[in-house]
C-alpha cells in the first residue's frame, strides 16, 4: 500500500492537534488515498457540500453533523458552499409539506453546516454564484455541479461524496488521484448526435440517455466520460447546463463537446448513436400519461436565462384554475436579481411559486396530491421517480409545461405535444441495469485483497449479497430496511441489512454514503462491504463508522461467489482474505 508523507500541517491534524473532527477528516482522506494508491495529498482552492436536506441527508447526516459540532475547532480550511436544501423555508406553508419536523430538521442541518464555517449558499449551482472559485483542484460533491464545472471551467475536482468533500474542507486537502490526473481525464465515450438539438430538455435527454447506455463489461472507474460529437459549436448556458446535470444522473464527472476546446487523447470503449428515432422516443416514453398533479421548473436551480424564458412563457397570462400548480426553484443570488429586473414579479403575477434555496429532487411532497409531476428535466426526473418520493415523473420542452399550466395545452392532448412519426430505430445497447455478469459458481474460492489503513483486524462471516451491477443508493436502497428498490436492477426487492454486500461500486448521487450512514444508525447496514474497485460512496461511510471494508481484490469476487453463499471476510495484519465457506443450493 502506498505510503503517504505527511507535511507538518497534516501531521498535526492526524494527531488531534487540530481538534477531533479535523482528525476524523484526515483519517478518511488517508483511506481515500491509500485505497486509490494516491501519493500525496493536494491543497484544495475551494469545497461545495452536499447532504442538506432531511430527505436525502436524513438521520446519518443530521447525527454526524451533531458529532462534528461537539468539536469547538471544527471549522472549514477552505472556501465552500453549500447544497441546496430541503424548502423554502420562507414559503414552507406554501410548498405544503407534511413530512414531520421536516422544517426544524431543514433549520438543524444547514445550522450545523454555517457552525464549520461553510457559506449557507443552499445551491446546487455554485458554478453561478459570484465569488465562487471555479478553478484549480477542488473538492465538490453534487453531482450535476461536478459536470459542469470539469467540462466547462478550470475546476479539476473528483465525484466526491457528501462526506469526503466535507473531510477535504474541513482539512483544506483531498487525494491526488482519479481525474486529479491528466491520464484518467481522457474520453472513454465516443457518442454521435445526428438530429438537430435546441431546446435545454433535448440536451437534457441526450445526457440522460448516455448514461442509460453503461455496460457491465465496460471498464470506467471514473465513470463515463463521453465526448460528444455533432451538437452546435457554441452551446448556451442553460443547453450545457442540462446536459451535464443530466449526464451526471449515471455517474458521468466530466464530458467533451467536439469542436469546443481541447481534450486529451480518448480510450474510447465504445460508440454510440443518438439521432431523430431515440429523440422522440425518449420524449414519447416521458410525455404524461395521466393527469398532472404539479409542474416544477428549475433542476439544477433555474438560471437566469431559464428564469427570464419562464418568464417570457408567463407574460400576460394566468395559471389556469383547473390546472396543476406551478413551482419554479432558483437559488437566492438568482431570485434577488429576477427580482430587481422584474422577471420574478411577472412569475409570481401567473400564480406560481417562485422558490428559493431548494431544488425539486429533494423536497418531501405530500403524496395525498402529488400523484403525478411534470418537468423539464431528466435530473428531476432520474430523482421524484426514485426511493426519495417514488411519484411518476413526466418530462417536456419548458414552452409544453408551462402551456399546460396556462391551460393552453389541454391534458387530453398532453401526448400530441411532443408526438412525431418515428422513424426506424437503430438498437441501443441495453440498459445496464437489466443485466448482470454474475453466473453460479460451486467451486472452493478464495480471494485477497485490500482494506482500509484506519481499519484493524477484523473477521467477518454472513450471508453473501452479490450483483454485478452498481448500487445506486440514495432514492433506490431504503434507508431504513436496506432493501433495494429499483425496478430492473438484478436486486430488485433484495436487502444487503446484515449481509456481507459485494458489488462493483455505488452509482448516482454523492449524498450516497449518508445513505449509508442511516442504515448503520438504524441498525440496518451490511455487516461488511467489499467493492470491486475503490468505491466514493461506500469507503468514506466505513471509514467513519468502522464498518469492515475491502476492495480490489486478485480474483473476480463477483463471477465466483452466488448471492446468499455463506462467507468469511477477514483482516489479520494487513492481510484482507474473502472466503466462501458453503455453497447456496439452487
Amino acid at each position: 500500500m502506498t505510503e503517504i508523507k505527511l507535511n507538518d500541517d497534516q501531521q498535526a491534524m492526524l494527531a488531534g492537534q487540530q481538534g477531533v473532527a479535523r482528525q476524523m477528516a484526515m483519517r478518511l482522506l488517508l483511506d481515500m488515498a491509500a485505497a486509490a494508491g494516491a501519493t500525496e495529498l493536494t491543497p484544495i482552492t475551494s469545497a461545495h457540500l452536499s447532504g442538506v436536506s432531511p430527505l436525502t441527508g436524513g438521520l446519518g447526516s443530521r447525527q454526524f453533523l451533531a458529532r462534528l459540532a461537539e468539536d469547538p475547532l471544527a471549522k472549514v480550511a477552505v472556501p465552500t458552499t453549500l447544497n441546496s436544501a430541503g424548502c423554502d423555508e420562507a414559503q414552507f406553508d406554501e410548498m405544503r409539506i407534511v413530512a414531520p419536523n421536516f422544517k426544524e430538521h431543514n433549520a438543524e442541518i444547514v445550522a450545523r453546516y454555517t457552525q464549520l464555517g461553510v457559506q449557507p449558499t443552499q445551491s446546487c449551482i455554485p458554478y453561478e454564484w459570484e465569488g465562487v472559485v471555479t478553478s484549480g483542484e477542488a473538492a465538490w460533491a453534487e453531482s450535476n455541479a461536478i459536470c459542469f464545472g470539469n467540462s466547462y471551467t478550470g475546476l479539476i475536482t473528483n465525484r466526491e461524496s457528501g462526506l469526503s468533500a466535507l473531510a477535504a474542507a474541513l482539512t483544506g486537502y483531498t487525494p491526488k488521484y482519479g481525474l486529479m490526473l491528466e491520464e484518467n481525464r481522457r474520453p472513454n465515450l465516443a457518442v454521435v448526435v445526428t438530429t438537430p438539438l435546441g431546446d435545454p430538455t433535448d440536451f437534457s435527454i441526450l445526457g440522460d440517455w448516455i448514461g442509460k447506455q453503461r455496460q457491465p463489461e465496460w471498464k470506467m472507474p471514473n465513470g463515463p466520460i463521453p465526448a460528444i460529437k455533432g451538437l452546435p459549436t457554441e452551446l448556451n448556458h442553460e443547453q450545457k447546463k442540462a446536459l451535464t446535470a443530466a449526464a451526471a444522473n449515471y455517474g458521468c464527472p466530466l464530458l467533451y463537446i467536439d469542436g469546443q476546446g481541447e481534450r486529451p487523447p480518448a480510450a474510447f470503449q465504445a460508440r454510440l448513436l443518438f439521432g431523430e428515432a431515440e429523440l422522440q422516443k425518449r420524449y414519447e416514453e416521458l410525455a404524461p400519461k395521466t393527469a398532472v398533479s404539479l409542474i416544477t421548473i428549475g433542476c439544477p436551480q433555474a438560471s437566469l436565462g431559464e428564469l427570464r424564458a419562464t418568464a417570457v412563457l408567463l407574460k400576460g397570462k394566468q395559471l389556469a384554475p383547473d390546472a396543476p400548480p406551478l413551482w419554479v426553484f432558483t437559488s437566492a443570488a438568482n431570485k434577488a436579481i429576477a427580482e430587481k429586473t422584474g422577471i420574478a414579479e411577472i412569475i409570481t403575477r401567473s400564480g406560481a411559486l417562485l422558490l428559493e434555496n431548494t431544488c425539486p429532487e429533494v423536497v418531501p411532497y405530500d403524496l395525498t396530491w402529488v400523484h403525478h409531476v411534470l418537468t423539464n428535466s431528466m435530473k428531476a426526473e432520474h430523482y421524484i421517480k426514485s426511493g426519495l418520493n417514488g411519484i411518476p415523473t413526466a418530462v417536456m420542452r419548458l414552452a409544453d409545461c408551462i402551456a399546460l399550466a396556462t391551460g393552453k395545452l389541454p391534458i387530453a392532448n398532453q401526448k400530441a405535444a411532443t408526438k412525431k412519426k418515428i422513424q426506424s430505430v437503430t438498437p441501443s445497447p441495453r440498459n445496464h441495469a437489466m443485466s448482470s455478469s454474475h453466473t453460479l459458481s460451486s467451486q472452493p474460492f478464495t480471494a485477497t485483497g485490500h482494506g482500509l489503513p484506519s481499519q484493524t483486524d477484523f473477521s467477518i462471516t454472513a450471508e453473501a449479497f452479490v450483483t454485478g451491477t452498481p448500487i445506486t443508493l440514495l432514492g433506490f436502497v431504503n434507508r431504513e430496511t436496506g432493501v433495494i428498490e429499483e425496478p430492473g436492477h438484478p436486486a430488485d426487492g433484495q436487502s444487503m441489512a446484515g449481509k456481507i454486500a459485494i458489488f462493483p461500486k455505488g452509482s448516482g448521487s454523492t449524498v450516497a454514503p449518508y445513505v449509508l450512514l442511516e442504515l448503520f444508525y438504524r441498525g440496518k447496514a451490511p455487516v461488511a462491504i467489499v467493492n470491486t474497485e475503490i468505491d466514493q460512496q461506500s469507503a468514506p461511510a466505513c471509514s467513519l463508522e468502522n464498518i469492515p471494508y475491502a476492495y480490489q481484490f486478485d480474483a473476480d469476487i463477483i463471477g465466483h461467489i452466488n448471492n446468499g453463499d455463506t462467507v468469511r471476510l477477514m483482516r489479520q495484519n494487513g492481510r484482507v482474505t474473502l472466503d466462501v465457506l458453503t455453497r447456496v443450493t439452487v
